[in-house]
């Protein structure tokens, strides 16, 4: 086995969108397609890891140029991880898709443009350029606002103007501060910088670079006071795009902040103290803005926000210990978020609303889905020992250790409003009684749909629930997992060693 194997989950992603592109119409084919290759994809996704696991850091020179001159692809830890959990979430949104997305959307390319998606989050968890990272973020967006528009509706338009509209703005950000950056120090490749930047004597110059980046990045990731184009968008498209939406999307943001300020703007007190004051500010208005939602997409929008701000707080305190918590934090989101939307399209699919007053009664109904639906939604709480719970106490143990307790008061207070939101849609969906919702005559109701169908809606969510389970009893895993990126990102030599020093093998 060669260092090769870091470009199989991306090339097999793009097999796979090429493909789908040949079964245009044949619609029960693409499903077969996507659900098979998503699997495949999650085995060499474990095979990736399990290699970076045993043998280290690993890079691939595209077109055999060696560092710094040519485009590099690299795997550590983190990026393995990353690429992990996109094949996780991608096969569980690959079998939901299936059996909820209507056929008139699916004829409209869904399929190749959700595995093109997937290939360019691939790609920019693999990326070791900063220019080529930009390429990535284009493939996504592009992707993505296929992906958001499909079937046309006036209010998933509206929500992909507003989505396009700043993404494109921070796609801008992103391309003027790599080309100051590239005029600072006439190199692209992340690991060359972070030894070039380091040596540049205009600190302040460097600062406003930093500060361009964190701007770029900040409206991709959705942070404060960035974010108002994610709860406008992220309620309007089918319930499958919302799961990869907000379990990856917003994540791939986060990655390129956490890669970018522990590797090339590191050791400055400004940066941090900026970081933490944004994370501050977004646990607080995430928050908040939940609080007073009353449609359930738009309340885990808003937890996106707010739950974002968890990991940035982590970046900002910048010790090892905040670091691993962040990262645990972004394993358990992923999971979560990604399930709460698809449990949402599900809700949606039996009572043919989302509205929290016009529901009720889900539990007495369907008491079995409602204890299926209590796993993701109570990991979210953090109830222990629940996936939320673990990576909250590094967060806080991070907090009383460095002194930053404006971080631990907003980490505290987060948490509460998240219980209270929880609890607050529990009582309004599950417990109180069953309201009178209007028949709507051409929608399709879930008892309604084909046996198979409700199979391919259901077992995605089983399939996350359980990881969730896995990420919360099995805490001491994802924890040696989390300490070991923590480590690997504070002490970034291992990272530039591997890229700088090592040759493309034949």
């Amino acid at each position: 086995m060669t260092q090769q194997i870091i470009l199989y989950p991306l090339l097999l992603q793009m097999l796979l969108a090429i493909i789908l592109m040949f079964f245009w119409r044949k619609i029960n084919a693409q499903r077969i397609i996507s659900m098979f290759g998503s699997l495949v994809h999650l085995a060499v996704s474990i095979t990736v890891f399990a290699y970076i696991w045993n043998n280290g850091t690993q890079t691939v020179q595209a077109g055999s140029w060696e560092a710094p001159f040519g485009i590099t692809f690299i795997a550590d830890t983190f990026s393995a991880t990353m690429v992990l959990l996109t094949s996780i979430a991608g096969l569980a949104v690959s079998i939901f898709s299936s059996g909820s997305v209507i056929g008139d959307r699916l004829r409209f390319g869904y399929f190749p443009i959700f595995h093109f998606l997937l290939l360019g989050l691939t790609g920019a968890f693999l990326t070791g350029d900063i220019f080529n990272l930009y390429v990535w973020f284009e493939i996504i967006i592009i992707s993505s606002f296929v992906l958001i528009t499909i079937g046309g509706e006036k209010a998933q338009l509206e929500g992909a103007v507003k989505y396009f509209t700043l993404n494109f703005l921070a796609s801008m950000i992103f391309l003027t501060a790599i080309a100051v950056l590239y005029g600072l120090t006439g190199s692209l490749n992340m690991a060359d910088l972070a030894n070039k930047v380091a040596a540049v004597e205009n600190r302040a110059l460097v600062e406003i670079t930093a500060i361009l980046f964190l701007i770029g990045f900040g409206i991709k990731s959705a942070i404060f006071p960035l974010y108002f184009w994610l709860p406008a968008s992220y309620h309007t498209p089918p319930s499958a795009v919302s799961a990869i939406f907000g379990g990856l999307l917003t994540k791939v943001g986060v990655y390129a902040l956490i890669r970018v300020f522990t590797l090339i703007f590191v050791d400055d007190v400004f940066l941090d103290q900026i970081l933490l004051v944004l994370a501050i500010f977004t646990l607080f208005s995430g928050a908040l803005g939940a609080l007073v939602q009353n449609n359930i997409r738009k309340v885990f929008s808003y937890l996106i926000i707010c739950h974002i701000g968890y990991m940035i707080i982590g970046l900002g305190m910048f010790t090892e210990v905040a670091i691993a918590g962040a990262i645990f934090y972004l394993v358990h989101d992923i999971v979560v978020k990604t399930n709460l939307f698809m449990i949402s399209g599900l809700i949606y699919r039996i009572k043919g609303s989302n509205s929290m007053r016009a529901l009720g009664g889900f539990y007495a109904n369907y008491p079995k889905l409602s204890l299926l639906m209590f796993i993701p939604l109570f990991s979210l709480v953090g109830i222990p020992p629940l996936s939320g719970f673990w990576p909250k106490i590094s967060l806080i143990t991070a907090s009383f250790e460095s002194g930053s307790y404006w971080s631990l008061a907003a980490i505290i207070f987060a948490s509460f409003i998240t219980l209270v939101v929880i609890a607050k849609l529990w009582a309004e969906v599950f417990w109180k009684e069953a309201q009178e919702i209007p028949v709507r005559p051409k929608f399709r109701y879930f008892h309604a749909i084909k046996n198979i169908k409700r199979v391919q809606i259901i077992v995605p969510i089983v399939f996350l629930s359980l990881v969730s389970l896995y990420v919360g009893f099995g805490a001491e895993h994802i924890q040696t997992l989390s300490a070991r990126i923590a480590s690997e990102l504070m002490d970034n030599q291992q990272y530039i060693d591997a890229v700088l020093n090592t040759q493309t093998p034949e």
